[in-house]
């Protein structure tokens, strides 16, 4: 089931960002050709249903976020895409993965058959890249249009705030960001070229504004350890201990 107002704010995406709904449909409908049935969405709801979930991104505050992370090695992690690399590197495999395959290929490929739960996105863009979700242990899909089969849609856009998203569709009791700097500047871990800078800035105002809807509606406590967000209580690292217990 798709959050509420979704079908609105995909609209406005479609005409902003010039994307093809058909070519979205496409992809969904190949990706949902490669996945095989699991048991993977039953897995989400016991990891994330009234638990304190960690939503990590790759914006700048990375860095002095990962130390922090791991002293915290029971809480749910989802990653988006981009800050997979560097967690890894760091020790750190989260639970649950959210990606549209643009990701470093060798780092996912390493922990294909970990238990990490791989949410995999189908869009007009990526068709080439689906194939990969088959080395995938525990994996579903998901779309930005309308979800069937073994597609979902639990709303959100970039990897980062559909990780949030996810946290809330399976009810998490709070919601904390790390490494969620939805501003003018660009982690260095997303490794975005130059010629990209200009979109990627605005697909993070997109994200910051869709997580400023979502803050108005969820049941989640919602928080942030990175850059302050509306709707999103900001808090220092060394107020977590308090919030998690």
């Amino acid at each position: 089931m798709t959050i509420s107002g979704w079908g609105e704010r995909y609209s406005v995406i479609l005409k902003e960002f010039r994307y093809d709904e058909k070519k979205d449909e496409e992809s969904a409908i190949i990706l949902d050709s490669i996945l095989e049935k699991s048991d993977s969405s039953k897995k989400l709801i016991t990891l994330i249903r009234q638990k304190t979930v960690f939503v990590i991104g790759s914006g700048p505050s990375l860095s002095s976020a990962i130390p922090e992370l791991k002293k915290y090695e029971n809480v749910v992690t989802i990653a988006a895409d981009s800050s997979v690399k560097p967690l890894v590197t760091n020790g750190i495999i989260p639970d649950i993965i959210v990606t549209d395959l643009d990701g470093d290929e060798k780092t996912l490929d390493k922990i294909a058959k970990t238990k990490s739960i791989f949410v995999v996105h189908a869009h007009g863009d990526n068709i080439g890249k689906l194939e990969f979700a088959k080395k995938f242990k525990n994996c579903i899909g998901t779309s930005q249009s309308k979800p069937f089969k073994k597609i979902k849609n639990f709303g959100g856009f970039t990897d980062g705030d559909r990780g949030v998203f996810l946290a809330n569709h399976f009810q998490a009791k709070r919601i904390i960001l790390f490494g969620m700097d939805f501003g003018k500047r660009i982690g260095k871990f997303s490794e975005t070229k130059k010629s990209e800078r200009m979109i990627k800035l605005m697909k993070l105002k997109k994200g910051e504004s869709l997580l400023e809807w979502l803050s108005t509606i969820t049941k989640s406590e919602l928080f942030t350890t990175s850059r302050p967000i509306s709707g999103f209580k900001k808090i220092s690292y060394k107020q977590l201990d308090d919030i998690i217990t």
